[in-house]
């Protein structure tokens, strides 16, 4: 009789083989009775809805959500062909978040399909599926998108409902950026005429500084014999020229949320107090938090190390060689590319306190931060050198976020233009919230985003003149809700306000203090970090 684990061996091999071929939506039929019940029991599959599952990791807790998330599009997918053949399509106001590269897992998907039921169906995490009957564009109007099929951006902006140009401004102004001509939508705008909707359109295009393409609408549709009236339906102007269509639409997103998040960032963070005069005070500062920076910050992205660990990492004393345990083997590296990151940090703050300008600084020093950071792995053999050969090769999955990263190709585009934006912030306190949130919501790397975008955030409240600041492992729980919330909702309003208490802290900082220390006894914490960072998994 085979052993329990030669069986469950032989099971993962048949999971393996389902996912060779790209498989991520899995059927009860495309495993036997056998494999499946035991894979999930052993936590490699998670049932999604009854006869589906996904492939899953039998270390994440009871409750989690990041192997759901992370599936969920290439799910919805496979399992709506399945329903439903080629009779499908998103919604429009779906089908243009997606257009704007706004991949956010929704609450509530809805689907348009000739066999629609009007049924909802509940997914895992309270989500859930919609769809209704109804008709669906033509052909030449549906775009295949990673499987998902999608009303075409002028078919989508044509049939979108009027008031999701204000819920929704940023990703229907980044959609509206990506049209290049009047002719792309007019076809449509003629042929359905649609007088009401071309006035409409041609308001939101004049929205966003397009005023050829708004002129030219309005023009042939009164051409026509059509009685046209222009009416934009944002709330809002904006004061920013968008780029054209040739970039990602990353670019005009991120450029967006930078200028709708700016004035609640201003309006509810401390004033700047001005770069110090006692540069060397700043930077003894800033050595002295060390200890309590490397521990919190460590902590929050789960490695578990004590002040004893950290104290021998810095000065050299810990062996590698000599550490068996493999979890406290990575803990030690961890700590240890936190101190040489820090060193290079320390650095650009140095630069920062001399008056250069921020952006320009951590444009041209963030690579560095990165390699050190990872150097020791790389030393130790747990990672390649071309590991820190620059940014991520690969998609990456945020734990327990509905936030979905850019694409790798994306992030290419996503990052000049990240650095273009802090370098011409003038604000001091934009740069600081902003800093941090955008290089996270991009996350470019496969792992240390959450370490690299607290020291940006420093190297930013530096060039102000505020103190270093630390981020408190006790508040990991607000602090991870408060990204979530910009990242998903657009609402950076809870990330100010978590920041702004800390940094006011700091400014009215208690006698005898250092900057950023907490009254809290670490030393006798000890927990390892799980998962493992790994390229389907990463923290804030």
């Amino acid at each position: 009789m085979a052993k329990p684990s030669e069986k469950l061996a032989k099971s993962l091999e048949a999971l393996h083989s389902i996912q060779e071929q790209g498989i991520v939506a899995i059927r009860s039929q495309d495993l036997t009775r056998a494999h499946r019940e035991r894979l999930l029991q052993n936590g490699f599959l998670q049932e999604v809805i009854k006869g589906w599952s996904i492939p899953a990791r039998p270390d994440e807790t009871i409750g989690e959500s990041t192997a759901w998330y992370a599936s969920y599009w290439q799910f919805c997918a496979t399992y709506l062909q399945q329903r439903f053949g080629m009779d499908w399509c998103l919604s429009p106001e779906q089908s243009l978040s997606l257009h704007a590269e706004n991949w956010t897992v929704p609450g509530q998907l809805l689907v348009r399909s000739p066999k629609g039921h009007n049924n909802v169906t509940g997914l895992p995490h309270d989500i859930s599926l919609l769809d209704v009957q109804g008709t669906i564009p033509d052909k030449k109007e549906i775009e295949d998108k990673n499987g998902l099929r999608l009303y075409s951006l002028p078919a989508a902006l044509i049939a979108c409902a009027p008031g999701h140009f204000r819920q929704n401004a940023t990703d229907i102004r980044a959609a509206l950026s990506m049209v290049r001509d009047a002719s792309e939508v007019l076809d449509q705008l003629l042929e359905g005429g649609h007088s009401t909707i071309a006035g409409r359109l041609a308001g939101a295009f004049r929205n966003i500084g397009r005023d050829r393409i708004a002129d030219n609408i309005i023009d042939t549709m009164r051409a026509a014999g059509y009685d046209i009236r222009e009416s934009d339906p944002f709330e809002t102007q904006i004061p920013l020229i968008l780029h054209a269509r040739s970039e990602s639409p990353y670019v005009n997103r991120i450029r967006l949320m930078w200028q709708e998040m700016r004035e609640p960032i201003i309006s509810r963070f401390p004033a700047a107090p001005g770069l110090p005069t006692d540069t060397k005070a700043y930077l003894k500062r800033v050595e002295d938090v060390y200890l309590t920076d490397a521990y919190h910050s460590l902590s929050i992205e789960g490695y578990r190390v004590s002040p004893e660990l950290i104290e021998r990492v810095r000065s050299g004393s810990w062996n590698p060689d000599e550490d068996e345990n493999d979890r406290e083997h990575r803990n030690a590296l961890a700590a240890r590319g936190y101190w040489q990151a820090y060193q290079a940090v320390r650095k650009s703050i140095d630069k920062a306190l001399g008056g250069d300008n921020p952006g320009t600084i951590v444009d041209d020093d963030h690579r560095t931060w990165y390699r050190e950071m990872f150097a020791p792995g790389v030393t130790a053999g747990l990672l390649r050198p071309a590991d820190l050969a620059g940014y991520r090769n690969g998609p990456v999955f945020i734990r327990r976020s509905m936030h979905v990263p850019p694409s790798r190709e994306a992030v290419r585009d996503a990052m000049p233009a990240f650095f273009d934006l802090l370098r011409e912030e003038t604000e001091p306190a934009v740069r600081v919230v902003l800093g941090q949130f955008i290089f996270v919501y991009i996350h470019p790397y496969m792992d240390g985003n959450g370490r690299m975008g607290r020291f940006l955030m420093n190297v930013m409240l530096a060039g102000g003149g505020y103190p270093w600041a630390v981020v408190p492992v006790e508040e990991r729980d607000n602090y991870m809700a408060a990204l979530e919330e910009a990242s998903v909702c657009q609402n950076i309003i809870p990330f100010t306000d978590f920041l702004a208490p800390i940094i006011d802290a700091n400014l009215k900082e208690r006698p005898g203090a250092a900057a950023g220390v907490f009254a809290t006894d670490y030393s006798k914490v000890r927990i390892i970090r799980s998962p493992p960072p790994n390229s389907a998994s990463d923290e804030w």
